[in-house]
């Protein structure tokens, strides 16, 4: 049996204000052209389809022609929600459009139950878990603890509990949206630290023959059966080095067989650039970044006027700028409170103005900050 493993789709997000649902829609048609041409039997997506609980129209959209046109490929597919979803939305009707063939696991109290799917070797049983919330489930599981190990391994529990029913030989996969120890996150994952307890152990899935991972953005082999596909699009500067895509996984009759990584295609590269404004607008070796998505850090003793105007011009797609002058960490030694006290506000904003922008506060502007400072006075004095 072939399984393409997804997740993390997050439909509806934006890069930096930058509209992705082209490339989320050029990931379909990627996604769709790949079952076909492979051959897959089953598409699991492991949580995060929508990027919020109250998606737009439009990502509800190119889901539903996401979904459409697998069932047209005569795929089956098993859909779990995440921390980003509503499991309440996603998992609409989900009893009905079962006999569709989609297959939408967004209850924990469905999670012994799997989707039952034969090839000629026998059953496959999928275990699709939706993402767990331990607050939610503390009572109604009696979990021990309050965390996500305590949720997951409740939830494997009655995994391992339905499989051990099941006929000899029959193969598991098991869809888990969780933060698994081992793996490295990124900058665009939402926090799901309960207490400070957050991740989960890999020995959690001991005896699965595959274990489809959702949640981080990156791809990660935990084991040769425990994976995270990652998003397939990049979501933060943080994942410019990652490589995006798919798990094309193959089952064998005694278990897990191979796994392929299927590339998917890439809207617009992302670059991070530091250094001086001058450097990095007129270095030869940036050519590249002209056509990509840009991150710059300038690195000038003083912020030059007209940053992002200025590096806009040779990379138009220049969607982040920082600060990061030479010699900051020096100016920043002291605590905030060393270096304000027994200073007056006039100083007080002026050396602000030298920590921000490497410069202290120009002739023009100083008389306005103190026309400022004594308006604060004045309301004040007004309100006492």
């Amino acid at each position: 049996m072939r399984i393409l493993h997804t997740s993390d789709w997050h439909l509806g997000r934006s890069f930096h204000r930058e509209g992705l649902l082209d490339a989320q829609s050029a990931y379909v048609d990627h996604l769709v052209d790949t079952v076909r041409a492979e051959g897959v039997d089953v598409v699991v997506v492991s949580g995060d389809i929508y990027d919020r609980a109250l998606p737009p129209v439009d990502a509800v959209e190119l889901a539903n022609d996401a979904l459409g046109r697998l069932l047209a490929a005569k795929v089956r597919v098993v859909m779990t929600s995440g921390n980003h979803d509503s499991a309440q939305r996603l998992g609409f009707a989900s009893n009905l459009i079962d006999s569709a063939g989609i297959h939408l696991r967004t209850s924990p109290h469905t999670v012994g139950a799997p989707v039952l799917v034969s090839d000629r070797h026998g059953d496959v049983a999928i275990y699709g878990l939706p993402y767990l919330e331990p607050e939610l489930l503390r009572t109604v599981w009696e979990l021990p603890q309050r965390s996500h190990q305590a949720a997951l391994d409740a939830a494997m529990l009655r995994v391992r509990r339905d499989l051990a029913r099941r006929p000899a030989g029959t193969r598991s996969v098991v869809m888990a949206h969780a933060f698994v120890v081992g793996a490295t996150p990124s900058d665009s994952e939402r926090d799901i630290s309960v207490g400070g307890v957050s991740s989960v152990g890999l020995a959690a899935f001991d005896g699965i023959d595959y274990t489809a991972l959702g949640h981080l953005h990156g791809r990660h082999t935990l084991s040769a059966s425990v994976r995270y596909s990652g998003s397939p699009l990049a979501y933060s500067f943080s994942e410019a080095r990652h490589r995006k895509g798919s798990w094309l996984v193959d089952l064998a009759e005694s278990g897990l067989g191979s796994v392929e990584f299927v590339d998917a295609p890439v809207p617009r590269r992302l670059v991070t650039l530091h250094g001086t404004i001058d450097s990095l607008l007129d270095d030869p070796r940036w050519v590249d970044a002209e056509v990509a998505w840009v991150q710059a850090t300038i690195t000038d003793a003083q912020r030059p006027p007209r940053a992002m105007e200025r590096l806009r011009r040779r990379f138009p797609h220049t969607l982040v700028l920082k600060f990061e002058p030479a010699g900051a960490e020096a100016r920043q030694s002291h605590t905030v409170g060393t270096r304000v006290l027994g200073r007056s506000d006039d100083e007080v904003i002026s050396n602000f103005f030298t920590d921000v922008r490497g410069a202290a506060p120009t002739v023009d502007e100083t008389p306005l900050l103190t026309q400022a400072c004594d308006a604060c006075r004045l309301t004040e004095d007004a309100a006492s």
